[in-house]
């Protein structure tokens, strides 16, 4: 394991520059750049100081990161609902709940409607990529064609509908996951 990366790793998680760090562990923002470049190594008392501001042991520090998974096929896939409703929405990655955003399939028949979804905490991000869909924000509409995309806070009524002739597929992205199965 390279120090250095581990540390700009966690510096840049924890959203601290070089300096602020630096202050945090008392420590200079040069010798920060040198340990995140390998260019020199720190006495554990000193490392011991910097994991400190991150919130860790030194043994979670050095604990190797499983490895996770980056890419997934079809088979990953999980189908959340099929209705019958002419919907069918498939959770794109697995374990979704424990991620920060929720990548959803969903497939509207010609007419197929979403349930309205209610006010609720986060962001959305849809891209048609076949079809024509009305995005319905509170009462206004919005016609949403094949190649362009909405985004918008979830603090606002909400629903797609497919209109056109037919079927409809989106690419829809939750913050925070909202697409349980």
């Amino acid at each position: 394991m390279k120090i250095g990366e581990r540390l700009k790793r966690l510096r840049m998680v924890n959203s601290l520059t070089q300096e602020e760090l630096a202050s945090r562990a008392d420590l200079t923002k040069g010798f920060i750049s040198q340990l995140e470049n390998d260019a020199t190594s720190p006495s554990i008392a000193t490392l011991k100081d910097i994991v400190d501001v991150f919130g860790i042991s030194m043994q979670e520090f050095f604990s190797e990161e499983p490895d996770q998974e980056i890419v997934f096929g079809k088979e990953a896939r999980v189908q959340a609902t099929d209705d019958g409703d002419h919907i069918k929405v498939e959770l794109l990655v697995p374990g979704a709940q424990n991620r920060d955003m929720d990548p959803v399939l969903v497939t509207l028949d010609p007419g197929g409607e979403m349930d309205e979804q209610p006010i609720h905490e986060g962001e959305e991000f849809g891209y048609v990529i076949s079809g024509k869909v009305q995005l319905r924000l509170d009462d206004k509409l919005y016609t949403v064609e094949k190649g362009e995309c909405f985004y918008f806070a979830s603090d606002r009524r909400h629903t797609v509908k497919n209109i056109g002739k037919a079927a409809a597929k989106l690419l829809w992205v939750v913050t925070p996951p909202t697409f349980y199965y």
